[in-house]
This record gives structure tokens, sequence and C-alpha cells, in this order.
């Protein structure tokens, strides 16, 4: 192996993943009894700082997609995920050059127990479909809503 080569590749495998690959990213569509969804606001962190978003989060190097979402569920809202669904998958590009590339994983889900925000929220709301619009739904989020949404009224016609 040439050493340009050689550094080229070593140079590959020591950069952050999230640069290379694709990060994998699980989000929930809870909804409750009248079939709103479960948004939840972002507190003041380094991303989309007071943008409403879906339960979810990266999954961890060793860890299934169901352990993912079981996980973050219950982080975020302290409930118990009894079922989940796979809906879609949605690919989110880079914003930026060096952004992180993500591959969201939506789920149907069903959760109980006792809602409890953590600290990375500040707020949550069950959003119905006419609201939809007054919230700024991040992460390209807002497509999911939208989506859920219009499926639930295509199955009642």
């Amino acid at each position: 192996m040439t050493p340009c080569f050689r550094g080229c590749i070593n140079g590959a495998m020591n950069s952050n993943p999230s640069q290379i690959y694709p990060i994998p990213v699980v989000r929930a569509l809870i909804a409750d009894a009248r079939g709103r969804i479960l948004l939840l606001r972002w507190a003041a962190t380094e991303y989309a700082a007071g943008g409403w978003c879906l339960p979810g989060g990266k999954v961890d190097y060793g860890q299934t997609v169901k352990e993912a979402l079981a996980g973050e569920i219950l982080e975020e809202t302290s409930l118990t995920l009894i079922a989940a669904a796979f809906f879609f998958f949605q690919d989110s590009l880079p914003q930026s050059p060096g952004g992180m590339h993500c591959l969201n994983l939506y789920f149907l889900c069903r959760a109980s127990g006792e809602f409890r925000l953590n600290a990375e929220s500040s707020a949550s709301a069950w959003v119905g479909p006419e609201e939809v619009g007054e919230y700024h739904i991040v992460f390209g989020n807002d497509g999911a809503v939208r989506r859920y949404f219009e499926s639930r009224r295509t199955s009642k016609a």
C-alpha cells in the first residue's frame, strides 16, 4: 500500500462517523385517544433550540432499533413502549457541509405510564391535524406528522 493511500484510508477511518455515514435515528409517533400526536419542544440546546419534534434519538452502536425506540421514549417522556409498528423512513441530508446525514425511522407507537418530560425538553403538546401549522417542527418531523394525519384521513374515507 502506498503511503498516500494508507494515509487516506487511516484518515477516513479516524474521521467523525457522523460525517461519513447516515446516522440511524428512531422517531415515535405516539397518539392519544383523540388521535393527536405528542410533540416535544427542545430546550436550549446546540441543535434546533425551541423547535418541536417527535420523541426519539440516535440508535447507539450495538443497540437494536427497538431498544433505541423504547429507550428514547422512556428517557424523554417516562412512558413505557407497549407496541410499535414501522411507519416509514426519511433521509435527512446534511443541511451544511460536514453536517449530519440522518436516516429517520418512524414508528407508530403505543405507550403507557405517567408522562413526564426530561431536561432535553422545555414543553410538550398533543397536536391535532388542524394545529400542526402552529408549531415550528424540526428535523423533518413535520413531514412525518402530516403524513400520519393524511394516512388517518384516507383510512377513514
